[in-house]
């Protein structure tokens, strides 16, 4: 099952997962939210829309902008309204 593990403690976690250009978009059920934190970051994808992030903390950890969301995305990228993917290089993304 793909889950997400930060400074060793698992932050998200499902099997319903929406693969989109290699990245593991997890439905927001499966987040441990306590470790989120929404910050001020937004960047445009030209077909997916306005992502928002979030820093993500553990374990007394913390890492900027680890994940993003497209909570309101274009038509074309619907399906993944309000799941969460994360930086490869910032946190431990199992598959």
């Amino acid at each position: 099952m793909p889950r997400v593990l930060f400074n060793g403690q698992v932050i998200a976690e499902s099997d319903r997962t929406i693969v989109i250009e290699g990245n593991h978009y997890f439905p927001p059920a499966s987040l441990r939210m306590e470790h989120f934190s929404p910050n001020d970051r937004h960047t445009v994808c030209p077909w997916k829309g306005t992502a928002s992030y979030f820093d993500v903390s553990a374990g007394g950890e913390h890492a900027g902008s680890a994940a993003w969301v497209y909570p309101e995305p274009s038509r074309a990228a619907m399906r993944i309204k309000d799941h969460v993917a994360f930086y490869r290089h910032k946190v431990d993304v199992q598959v």
